[in-house]
């Protein structure tokens, strides 16, 4: 691994901390991005970042982008990350529902959608999980009929689970059942949707962390035209496949309280002896795997720099990002919260420990560890696809979804 930028790198990162020194909030405005302080000024700075090109940097310049490289919108996102920017309502957006719509759809479709959405304008979600589904996207009960008056539109019913950002979307790309005679593979159709259409409900979830980032979505006799299908009808299988390759690489990363934080509240906590909580021979060892943890996640973030400045693809290895950091914030919040004693139930942020933080990562975590891809999912494809392990036996890879216990 080269820990270093090359001379072009350097010149780039130089010109983004001089952007930022010059454009960059040096205090927050808003927390919640659902708040109306915290939206206005999340699509302010996404606006500003957009004019400037720095918004979407891989993208196309003629999209709104520079035509630049991974590792330059990595750099980027680095710098940024040291200043106190809003909330990013924007990831899923730009991150994975756009970038499928400038794949498959046609030319006045992304045309009306890209640039606001770059800009901020309007915001997308990701409709793929289903109650019963978990996180098998394949096993979608949500149909797509066509229109019984020949129109050649469809008619959409069915019911979406753990929609992030759903309450305050403008759009949605959303994979729906419309062959059930076929494998479930192989009878998905993807279409981007209105999520102001009357058909469409949004119900958020109330999370125990305090938020409702996540919702049930309800589609009753959605009417949606042709053109808004995404790829060719029952091949929405493959258009997924490039929506999920990019969720990947978008959803992760540590957040919430880190080993530093542990290790600093760990020092200022009386223990039993009297002394400092930091000399327990206990804690002191979750404290070492805690910091050996986030330095391989360091290192596996280089590997995937290094891979990037060389023009290579990184692998399935990204998995391996989200699977460590999420289940750390939740033992380490867990164990933060144990070490406070019966100062541990204090959850308000004006009296609590870092402002809450260890309390935000232990009720967030849960979630994190379904978002992108569960748990099991992320060791299955580590397994398979890093380790070369066998796959699991898929008894159902050739049964019609109608014959299927679930697919009636």
């Amino acid at each position: 691994m080269d820990f270093n930028d090359s001379p072009e790198e350097a010149a780039y990162r130089q010109q983004v901390r001089e952007w930022l020194e010059a454009n960059a909030p040096k205090t927050r405005v808003g927390g919640d991005p659902e708040g109306g302080d915290g939206m206005a000024a999340s699509k302010a700075w996404q606006a500003k970042k957009a004019a400037a090109g720095y918004a979407c940097i891989t993208w196309p310049k003629e999209w709104g982008g520079q035509g630049g490289t991974p590792v330059q919108n990595v750099i980027f996102s680095q710098e940024e990350a040291k200043y106190p920017i809003p909330g990013n309502p924007f990831q899923i957006g730009l991150g994975m529902c756009v970038p499928t719509v400038m794949t498959f759809a046609d030319e006045e479709t992304k045309k009306r959608f890209v640039g606001p959405a770059l800009r901020g304008e309007e915001i997308w979600s990701q409709l793929f999980s289903e109650p019963s589904g978990g996180s098998d996207v394949a096993a979608s009960r949500t149909k797509a009929e066509r229109a019984p008056d020949g129109s050649g539109d469809w008619i959409i019913n069915g019911q979406k689970v753990w929609t992030t950002g759903a309450q305050f979307s403008d759009f949605g790309i959303v994979i729906t059942r419309t062959s059930p005679d076929k494998p479930k593979h192989k009878g998905l159709t993807m279409f981007w949707v209105d999520m102001k259409d009357p058909g469409v409900e949004v119900k958020p979830i109330h999370q125990m962390s305090g938020g409702s980032g996540f919702n049930e979505v309800f589609f009753t006799d959605v009417r949606v035209k042709d053109s808004q299908r995404l790829g060719a009808v029952d091949e929405g299988w493959k258009v997924s496949l490039v929506t999920l390759m990019n969720e990947r690489l978008a959803v992760g990363g540590q957040t919430g309280a880190g080993w530093q934080q542990f290790l600093e509240a760990a020092r200022k906590t009386p223990g039993l002896d009297g002394g400092s909580a930091l000399k327990d021979g206990a804690l002191r060892e979750k404290l070492a795997d805690w910091y050996v943890q986030a330095e391989g996640l360091k290192h596996t973030r280089n590997r995937t720099m290094t891979a990037l400045s060389r023009g290579q693809t990184p692998g399935p290895e990204s998995s391996i990002g989200k699977i460590i950091s999420a289940v750390q914030m939740q033992e380490l919040g867990n164990t933060a919260i144990e070490m406070l004693d019966q100062y541990g139930i204090i959850d308000d942020p004006e009296l609590a420990s870092l402002n809450g933080a260890f309390h935000f990562s232990l009720m967030f975590g849960p979630g994190l560890r379904i978002a992108g891809g569960t748990d099991e999912i992320l060791r299955n494809i580590i397994a398979e696809r890093v380790l070369g392990l066998p796959g699991d036996i898929r008894v159902d890879k050739d049964v019609p979804f109608k014959d299927m216990p679930s697919g009636r």
